[in-house]
């Protein structure tokens, strides 16, 4: 049964936009498939009661995170999440609270909100609540770019879309026009290009270039032959002077 969100975690439905996949279209999904994970059992606190943010600014300190997400309620545990090597921000980060209600506060109210001029997402923990959880580094996931060619949908941001042989004739124009103005606009906003724009820009590119040596050479042309009309025209004309006698041979007057 098709349903927005999974109750459990397949990384071959997850490449699927409507869920539907029986063959993986990307290598991520074979390292998913191949990949044998099981949460961490070094993390403690409440699975049900820790959001996970995302799409943090590398610049988004831990107190600016907790303090943030303190106004939702109390806050028991707040972690960035750090590069092992460079210590830099991998720009997502769990936080834990106290009572549930704070959580789906947050989760309600956070996602899509500007921290350090990054709009984040929130979702809740999926490592210890869905099962078949697999990672983003592993092929796994939710949500990421166009233009990486390894979206994975079945979360917040992304949800799955409804199969097109069970939609109404209004519910496919709908989706089709949806699918339109969302790739202009995520074309727009991030630059990102569908396959084969690069050879229709170079194509274009070259069409225009071959059209404006064109007009060049076909100026040329209109110059010279009017250069050439217009001494003819000046000869014509001081040669009926001349048998007016009105003009030297040398052509002065």
């Amino acid at each position: 049964m098709w349903t927005r969100r999974p109750d459990e975690y397949d990384p071959l439905k997850a490449g699927s936009i409507d869920g539907t996949d029986k063959h993986p279209h990307d290598h991520g999904i074979i390292r998913a498939l191949e990949a044998n994970y099981y949460p961490n059992r070094i993390v403690k606190g409440n699975p049900k009661l820790t959001l996970m943010a995302f799409g943090l600014s590398p610049k988004t300190t831990e107190e600016t995170i907790k303090k943030y997400f303190s106004k939702y309620g109390k806050v028991v545990h707040c972690r960035l999440v750090r590069d092992i090597v460079t210590g830099f921000s991998k720009q997502y980060a769990f936080i834990e609270f106290e009572k549930e209600r704070y959580a789906h506060e947050a989760y309600t109210d956070a996602h899509r909100r500007d921290i350090d001029g990054n709009t984040i997402s929130v979702e809740f923990e999926c490592e210890r609540t869905l099962p078949g959880w697999v990672p983003r580094r592993l092929g796994g996931g939710f949500g990421g770019k166009k233009e990486s060619g390894q979206i994975r949908f079945g979360g917040r941001c992304r949800p799955f879309k409804k199969p097109l042989d069970e939609m109404g004739p209004r519910e496919r124009l709908a989706f089709r026009h949806e699918e339109s103005d969302r790739r202009s606009h995520v074309d727009r906003r991030y630059g990102a290009t569908r396959p084969g724009d690069e050879r229709r820009s170079a194509d274009l590119n070259e069409r225009r270039t071959s059209r404006d040596d064109k007009h060049v050479r076909r100026r040329k042309r209109d110059d010279s032959e009017g250069g050439h009309r217009r001494s003819g025209e000046d000869e014509d004309r001081r040669s009926h002077k001349r048998r007016r006698g009105e003009v030297d041979s040398d052509g002065t007057r």
